[in-house]
C-alpha cells in the first residue's frame, strides 16, 4: 500500500493532540452509553472469539466485551495507557488504522464511534484485510445523523464530552465504503433509542421499541465479511434427503440429482414411513453401485432431527437439504453449489416466490402465508430471506458445525430444520443468499404439512425468534 499522504498525517496529529490532552475517565453518561453497546456487541461475539477494537481508547468497551483475546489499537499513548490498566488482560498498541500493522488474524473487528474521525476511512477498511481470515466479521457501529443536532446541544451545555470535528457519515457511505474496500456488508440495524441507563425505561426503549423505529435509533451497526474468491478446490457435496412416505420418488431422488463438485454422496433419512420408502431407499442403493449412497432410519421424529441426522453423518465439504417430494427439482441444486462454492454467500436458502409455479404446486393460503413470513422474517433477520419455508437450505459443513456449537442459544425448537439454521446462520452474521428455483408440482404421494397445525408453530416460532434476535 502506498505511504499515507501529508494531508492524511496532519489530521491524524491533530486527532492524537487532542486525545492525549483529553480525560482518560469518560463521564458518567459515556459509562453508561459505552455498557450498551457492549450489550449488543457481546450478542455478536461468541466468548471463544478473537477481538480487534480500531479506535479503542481508553479501553472502556474493550474492557466489557467477553471474548477469548481482546487486542485494542489507538493513536493517543495517552487514551492506550489508561486502557491498559482497565483491562490489563488485554493487549494494546499506538497505531493509526491507517498504517494498522499486526501479526495475525481476528476473528471479530470491531469499529465503534470513531469511524467518522478516521483520516481516510477506505484506506483504514483496506488495511483491516491484512488482519482478517475468510470468516472474520467486521463490525462497526457509529451515530446517527438524525441526532446531531442533539448530540451538540449536550456539548453546547456540557452534558457530553466535547470531540474534534468528524464526518458525520451516513449508513450509504458506510456502505459504499465498505464495498470499495472489499469487504461485503451482511446487515445492518439501529439501536439505542435511550443512550443512557435509566430504570425501567431503557429496557423499555431500547429492547422492545427500537427495533420498531430503527431509523431514529442513536446507533447504527453494520455487520461485513471479507469479500471472498471462489474456493481454489472443489468441494465435495452431501445431499441430505429426509424421507417419509415418499417410497414412489426415492429412484427419481437418485437418478435426477447431478454430480457436484469434487464429488457428491446422497444421505436418505427414512423416518418412520407408513408405505415402503424404506425398502425402496435399499434397493435403490443396491441398484446404484456407482453413486455414494448412505442410508438411515431416524429413531426420533420430524423433518429437523432427520436433517440433523444427517448431517452428523455427512462427509461433503457443503451440506444440502434436498425434500423427497422432489417439488424442488435436483437438477436445480448446482445453482446452490455455485453461490456457496464461489464465495457469493456462505448460506443459500430457495425461494420458491420468484418463478411462475405449477398450478397445484402451492395452495393459494399458503402462498399469502409464505409471502408474509418472508416478509417478517427479512426484518428479523436483518437480511432479505424472502422464502423461509422452502426445504433446500445449503451451507458449507465448517459453518453448520458453529451452528451447532451455538444452539443452545435458542434451543431444540424447530421440528422442520429450516429456523434451526436460519436462526443460527442470523446469529453468527453468515451471509445469507435467496436462491430463485421452478417448484414443481408432486408425482407421488400427500405433503407432510399440516396447514393449521404447523401455521400455528410458525407464529409462535416468529414470536421466538423476534425475542431472541430482535427484542434483546
Amino acid at each position: 500500500m502506498t505511504a499515507l499522504p501529508e494531508i492524511a498525517r496532519q489530521h491524524i496529529d491533530k486527532i492524537r493532540d487532542f486525545y492525549d490532552a483529553a480525560p482518560v475517565n469518560p463521564r458518567r453518561a459515556a459509562r453508561s452509553y459505552r455498557g450498551l453497546l457492549a450489550h449488543y456487541y457481546n450478542l455478536f461475539i461468541p466468548a471463544e472469539a478473537s477481538v480487534l477494537e480500531i479506535g479503542c481508547g481508553s479501553g472502556e468497551l474493550l474492557a466489557r466485551i467477553r471474548a477469548a483475546r481482546r487486542v485494542g489499537i489507538d493513536i493517543s499513548a495517552t487514551q492506550i495507557a489508561a486502557a491498559r490498566t482497565r483491562a490489563p488482560e488485554a493487549e494494546f498498541h499506538v497505531q493509526a488504522g491507517e498504517e494498522l500493522a499486526l501479526a495475525g488474524s481476528f476473528d471479530y473487528i470491531i469499529i465503534s464511534d470513531t469511524l467518522n474521525l478516521a483520516a481516510d476511512v477506505q484506506r483504514l477498511l483496506e488495511r483491516l484485510q491484512a488482519c482478517a481470515h475468510p470468516d472474520t466479521r467486521l463490525i462497526v457501529n457509529f451515530q446517527n445523523s438524525l441526532w446531531r443536532p442533539l448530540l451538540l446541544l449536550g456539548e453546547m451545555t456540557g452534558l457530553k464530552a466535547a470531540h474534534p470535528q468528524n464526518s458525520w457519515l451516513a449508513s450509504s457511505d458506510v456502505l459504499n465504503l465498505l464495498r470499495l474496500a472489499r469487504w461485503d456488508p451482511i446487515c445492518h440495524q439501529g439501536r439505542l433509542l435511550l443512550p443512557i441507563r435509566v430504570p425501567v425505561l431503557d429496557t423499555i426503549f431500547n429492547r422492545w421499541l427500537a427495533p420498531l423505529a430503527q431509523w431514529f435509533c442513536l446507533t447504527v451497526f453494520i455487520v461485513a465479511r471479507p469479500a471472498r474468491p471462489a474456493a481454489p478446490v472443489a468441494p465435495t457435496v452431501s445431499v441430505i434427503i429426509p424421507a417419509r412416505n415418499e417410497a414412489g420418488n426415492i429412484e427419481a431422488a437418485v437418478r435426477r440429482t447431478p454430480e457436484m463438485g469434487g464429488g457428491t454422496e446422497l444421505i436418505f433419512v427414512e423416518g418412520h414411513s407408513r408405505d415402503d420408502t424404506w425398502a425402496q431407499i435399499e434397493r435403490v442403493t443396491r441398484e446404484n453401485p456407482s453413486r455414494k449412497i448412505k442410508i438411515m432410519q431416524q429413531t426420533g421424529r420430524g423433518k429437523g432431527d432427520a436433517v440433523r441426522l444427517g448431517f452428523a453423518a455427512a462427509t461433503g465439504d457443503i451440506l444440502m437439504i434436498l425434500d423427497a417430494d422432489l417439488t424442488m427439482p435436483p437438477e436445480e441444486l448446482p445453482k446452490f453449489y455455485e453461490v456457496t462454492a464461489g464465495g457469493q454467500a456462505e448460506f443459500a436458502n430457495g425461494v420458491r416466490l420468484v418463478y411462475p409455479m405449477d398450478e397445484k404446486a402451492m395452495q393459494f393460503l399458503n402462498l399469502c402465508a409464505n409471502k408474509a413470513f418472508g416478509l417478517i422474517f427479512t426484518w428479523l433477520l436483518g437480511q432479505p430471506v424472502k422464502d423461509t419455508l422452502c426445504g433446500t437450505k445449503v451451507l458449507s459443513r465448517a459453518h453448520y458445525e458453529k451452528i451447532a456449537t451455538n444452539r443452545a442459544y435458542f434451543g431444540n425448537f424447530d421440528p422442520f430444520g429450516d429456523y434451526d439454521l436460519l436462526f443460527g446462520a442470523a446469529k453468527l452474521n453468515l451471509k445469507i443468499a435467496d436462491v430463485p428455483i421452478r417448484y414443481k408440482e408432486r408425482t407421488y404421494g400427500t405433503t407432510n404439512i399440516q396447514r393449521w397445525s404447523h401455521g400455528w408453530l410458525l407464529l409462535r416460532m416468529m414470536f421466538f425468534a423476534a425475542r431472541k434476535l430482535k427484542f434483546v
